[in-house]
């Protein structure tokens, strides 16, 4: 999977490095240490969820170092709202929910930018109500079938 991830690094809009100098950006953090810390918890976060095609997809619209910590997580079989996502992170990393909420906000908008509408709008199907607003999307309602 590496090699193959490898291969496709031409296809990314940008590189690691920019990457990272984005989500900084996006998100205030006052080094490059720290929106690292954040890309590689919310993409192995990610990376519990998605599965299949988005999943492929998505790592190959990433940068390598990137995709690594997406493709290196075992997707989970349970089913987590966006909020339960966040929950989820903040658990993970130790912190709070609302530092968990901006550090998804910041990567997730920088993803969104790089998967591309096609691809996002995949992921978006695949994932749960909530996400949407994770990746800087407008969240739609889902139409309720009528009892």
């Amino acid at each position: 999977m590496h090699d193959q991830l490898r291969a496709n690094t031409s296809l990314a809009a940008m590189t690691y490095e920019q990457m990272l100098e984005r989500v900084r950006y996006e998100g205030a953090y006052p080094t490059r240490a720290r929106a690292e810390e954040s890309v590689h918890a919310v993409l192995a976060a990610l990376g519990r969820r998605l599965t299949g095609d988005e999943r492929v997809d998505l790592a190959q619209s990433l940068p390598v170092e990137a995709a690594l910590p997406l493709t290196a997580q075992v997707p989970s079989a349970e089913q987590l709202s966006g909020w339960g996502f966040v929950k989820d992170l903040a658990s993970r990393t130790g912190g709070a929910a609302a530092t968990a909420r901006w550090d998804a906000g910041a990567v997730l908008k920088i993803v969104a930018e790089l998967a591309g509408p096609d691809l996002l709008a995949r992921v978006l199907r695949q994932l749960p109500d909530g996400y949407a607003l994770l990746f800087g999307q407008v969240e739609l309602r889902r139409p309720q079938p009528v009892a």
